[in-house]
């Protein structure tokens, strides 16, 4: 019985001593709350993001470019309106194209991984695919909510020049607010991704007044002569 205890207190005195630093590294890992895996909202927050700049981009772009012909709000509307209907189903049968393409290799590698040909996929397996309806809905989701916003701006001002400048404004906020949005959600630099965005957007809606203004007037010297 001694022995034993003189043998169990030789081991004990030989064993090295805590580390206290180690200790406290592994205080502070678990009292640190889970990192965000921002890679992983990388498909679905592209999508929604690039919807959403897509439809208000767009629809504000195609306002805008019809007002420099037309000063008529009606036409300005219902141009806006269709940009609306055909932007949002656009955007949903590329986006099924494309998602049912990813959905067709996977499928099909997942049957080339299995040693049993003939077994089935399992639950696990198929609720990883990727889902094209899904898919589809939600771009044309977002497209048309993005496209709402210029297009509820034109609606209820009846002076040309206040609906181009409220346009404008909402189109612009809207764009800095998507920017910034997507690169909080991203874990990125927000006010630079909403210059970048913004910077994207005024180009567009500049082009595109530019250009059919130029359009307006040459039609306009051509029909006069």
């Amino acid at each position: 019985m001694s022995f034993s205890m003189t043998t169990s207190q030789v081991h004990a005195s030989n064993s090295p001593p805590p580390n206290p630093q180690s200790q406290q590294i592994e205080t502070q890992e678990s009292q640190n709350p889970e990192e965000i895996d921002y890679s992983g909202r990388a498909q679905w927050l592209r999508a929604a993001v690039l919807g959403a700049n897509d439809g208000l981009v767009s629809v504000a772009s195609l306002i805008i470019g019809v007002g420099a012909v037309n000063r008529s709000s009606r036409a300005m509307i219902v141009s806006g309106l269709a940009g609306l209907v055909a932007g949002a189903c656009s955007m949903a049968i590329g986006e099924f194209v494309s998602v049912y393409t990813q959905y067709d290799i996977e499928l099909a590698q997942m049957k080339r991984e299995k040693e049993d040909k003939e077994v089935g996929l399992t639950k696990e397996e198929k609720k990883s695919l990727p889902s094209p309806i899904q898919a589809a809905g939600a771009s044309a989701l977002a497209f048309a909510s993005g496209a709402l916003l210029p297009l509820l701006a034109a609606a209820f001002i009846h002076s040309w020049e206040i609906r181009l400048a409220v346009v404008c404004v909402v189109t612009t906020l809207a764009l800095a607010g998507f920017g910034a949005v997507g690169a909080i959600l991203g874990g990125a630099n927000a006010k630079k991704s909403a210059a970048r965005v913004l910077l994207g957007g005024w180009a567009a809606m500049a082009i595109s007044y530019g250009v059919l203004r130029l359009f307006a007037l040459t039609l306009h010297e051509s029909s006069s002569l």
